[in-house]
C-alpha cells in the first residue's frame, strides 16, 4: 500500500490507517477474538498504520492493538496513540464505562495536559501495549482545555520528540479553528482532524487545510463517514450524522452525491474514502474497524480508483468545493 511521510519527519504511514476506537467496544460489546480478527484482516490487506488511545475503552483498544503488534517486526508498522487523559483504577461496581464504550468501568479518566501527566500517560500506554515505543503522539480532544494543551501539552510533546521518544507529534481534534491556531503557532508534524474534511463537510478547507499546506503539516482525516451516513451506498433510515440524527437536508445531499457516484460505477463509501486524499495536505485517512469483514470491506473500497469525472460532476452540481480536489 502507498505510504506518505508525515511533515518533515522520517515517519511514513500507509494512506489507509486502522482506527482503534471500535476495538474499545464503542457503542457495542466486542470480544478479543473478533478484535484480533479485524487487526489480522487489516494487516493482511497491507495496512501498516494503527491508531489508538487510552480513551478508547479505557485501555482496551491499546491492549488489543499492542497484543497484536507485539508479534510483528517493530519497524514494519507505525503506531500512534494519544495523551490528555490519565486512567485511574476504580471499582467498577458492576457498571459500564459511561463514555459509551461497552467495557467495565474499571478506570476513570482524569484530564491532564501537564508535562508530568503526558509523560505518565506515555509510560502507561507503553505498559498496556507491551511495546517499546510510540511513533506518533497526539494531544487528544483538547477543545475544552486548549490553552492548557497549547501552553503545557505541546512543549511536553516537543520535548519527547527531541529526546527521540516519539517520531512525530500533533493533535487529534474536531475544532478546525483551534487546530489552525496550533498549526500556525507551534511546530507540530501532523494533525488528526475528525469529520471536517468529508464529502458532506468541507469546513476544513476554510483555514485549517491552507494553514497545514503553508506550514508543511500533514493531515490524517478521521471520521470520514460522518458517523456512518457515508458508510453505506444509500443513507439508511435513522442514519446518524456527527453522532446525532441526520436532518432530511443532509440525507438528501448524501443521496444526490450517491446518484453521481452510481452514474460512474462507484459507491458512496468508495468516494467518501477517496475524497480526503484529493487534497495535498492529507497524508492518509484513519477508519475505525470492528471485525474482519469490516476491515476487508474497507480495504476493497479503498482500492477502488474513483474516476476524475466523479469529482468534476460533483463540483458542477455544487456538491463539493473545487478547492478540495487538488492532487499533486
Amino acid at each position: 500500500m502507498e505510504t506518505k511521510r508525515l511533515g518533515r519527519t522520517d515517519v511514513e504511514v500507509t494512506r489507509l490507517g486502522f482506527g482503534g476506537g471500535p476495538l474499545g467496544g464503542l457503542f457495542a460489546p466486542l470480544d478479543d477474538d473478533t478484535a484480533a480478527g479485524a487487526l489480522a484482516a487489516a494487516w493482511d490487506g497491507g495496512i501498516r498504520y494503527f491508531d489508538t488511545s487510552p480513551h478508547y475503552g479505557i485501555g482496551h483498544s491499546e491492549r488489543r492493538i499492542g497484543e497484536f503488534l507485539r508479534s510483528r517486526p517493530r519497524d514494519s508498522y507505525v503506531l500512534s496513540t494519544k495523551v490528555g487523559r490519565l486512567l485511574v483504577p476504580q471499582d467498577p461496581d458492576g457498571k459500564l464505562d459511561p463514555a459509551g464504550f461497552h467495557v467495565p468501568a474499571a478506570h476513570r479518566r482524569v484530564r491532564d495536559f501537564t508535562r508530568d501527566g503526558i509523560r505518565r500517560s506515555v509510560e502507561d500506554s507503553l505498559e498496556r501495549m507491551g511495546l517499546d515505543r510510540i511513533d506518533v503522539l497526539y494531544l487528544h480532544d483538547a477543545e475544552e482545555y486548549f490553552e492548557d494543551a497549547l501552553r503545557d501539552g505541546y512543549p511536553a510533546l516537543a520535548e519527547l520528540r527531541s529526546e527521540g521518544v516519539v517520531g512525530a507529534i500533533g493533535a487529534g481534534m474536531y475544532d478546525t479553528a483551534m487546530l489552525t491556531t496550533l498549526v500556525r503557532e507551534t511546530d507540530v508534524d501532523v494533525v488528526m482532524q475528525s469529520g471536517r474534511h468529508t464529502l458532506l463537510d468541507h469546513s476544513a478547507l476554510d483555514t485549517f487545510l491552507p494553514a497545514c499546506e503553508e506550514r508543511g503539516v500533514s493531515v490524517i482525516a478521521a471520521s470520514i463517514f460522518n458517523s456512518g451516513l457515508l458508510a453505506v451506498p444509500r443513507p439508511a433510515e435513522g442514519a446518524y450524522f456527527d453522532y446525532t440524527a441526520a436532518t432530511p437536508e443532509v440525507v438528501e445531499r448524501a443521496n444526490r452525491i450517491a446518484d453521481v457516484c452510481e452514474a460512474h460505477g462507484v459507491t458512496l463509501p468508495q468516494a467518501a474514502m477517496a475524497f480526503p486524499l484529493q487534497h495535498p495536505a492529507v497524508a492518509g485517512i484513519a477508519v475505525g474497524m470492528r471485525t474482519a469483514e469490516e476491515a476487508r470491506s474497507n480495504l476493497e473500497s479503498f482500492d477502488v480508483k474513483v474516476p476524475a469525472q466523479v469529482w468534476a460532476d460533483l463540483q458542477a452540481a455544487g456538491l463539493i468545493r473545487p478547492a478540495a480536489i487538488r492532487v499533486v
